[in-house]
């Protein structure tokens, strides 16, 4: 069976808290990859792993922008990314939102793994093989639930460093690059 990396989108794999006011990015216009995150997915790439991106987009249940928006972020991250991502899949769904059919707590939403299930069984992909990578403790925490690993790339504005430390990951970064290096040393690929 296929192995896959995982990504977090907002703050893992583009800019997301220092181009928008309030976290949610609904602009395509306003994607930028983070750095070092094209060389990263390439090194990736190089060694047959799917790439897959898995993303919380409650800015949809709170208003701030349709799915539409979320698709069009999504469309143009792969543009920026030359076409590596094999597959976006988001949760539009929020407790606290105010468009009433995104209201709600959804089994998509992570640290929920819906996502990572449903693009396993997409995918044919092998989750206990996998990875996931997010800057966040749900990211870590959906991918625990499917017993993939897991890598944090802390913000600095949501973890110290021994916050970071004493995450649930198996492994901490500061980079998508230095993730992509684990990624291959662990799995027996080949590192720069």
């Amino acid at each position: 069976m296929p192995r896959a990396v995982f990504f977090d989108r907002d703050d893992t794999l583009i800019h997301c808290r220092d181009v928008t006011s309030n976290g949610d990015l609904g602009d395509p216009a306003l994607v930028k990859l983070l750095p070092t995150v094209a060389e990263a997915l390439q090194l990736l790439n190089q060694q047959d792993l799917a790439l897959i991106v898995i993303s919380n987009q409650g800015g949809v249940a709170r208003g701030r922008y349709p799915t539409v928006a979320v698709d069009a972020v999504n469309t143009e991250v792969n543009r920026q990314l030359q076409g590596l991502i094999r597959g976006f899949y988001y949760c539009p769904y929020h407790p606290k939102g105010v468009v009433p059919e995104f209201t709600r707590e959804h089994p998509d939403r992570k640290p929920a793994p819906g996502m990572l299930r449903r693009a396993a069984e997409d995918f044919d992909i092998n989750l206990s093989q996998s990875w996931v990578v997010g800057d966040s403790a749900r990211d870590c925490a959906a991918g625990k639930a499917v017993g993939a690993r897991t890598i944090l790339i802390p913000r600095q504005d949501l973890y110290s460093p021994e916050e970071a430390d004493d995450s649930d990951a198996d492994f901490v970064t500061r980079t998508l690059l230095e993730a992509a290096e684990i990624v291959l040393r662990e799995s027996g690929g080949a590192a720069r």
